[in-house]
């Protein structure tokens, strides 16, 4: 996926031409389809990382009570 939307781009220069509208639209509606995908994996990524940290916490707790009962 380009950074420059070639299509959007032909239809913005001849505004008269429909089919370079119609093939223009499809071509915005797929780039929001792949940011959505994105979103959706940075979403997982989020929870991943959020349960990871308390089970951290949590290992960082235990050991500072083991820690403490020790004589």
């Amino acid at each position: 996926m380009s950074l420059r939307l070639g299509a959007l781009h032909d239809a913005l220069l001849d505004p008269g031409n429909a089919e370079k509208a119609v093939r223009a639209a499809e071509e915005v509606a797929g780039y929001d389809k792949a940011l959505m995908d994105i979103r959706g994996d940075l979403r997982v990524i989020h929870w991943m990382l959020g349960v990871m940290l308390i089970m951290i916490v949590g290992l960082f707790w235990q050991g500072f009570t083991i820690m403490g009962r020790l004589p």
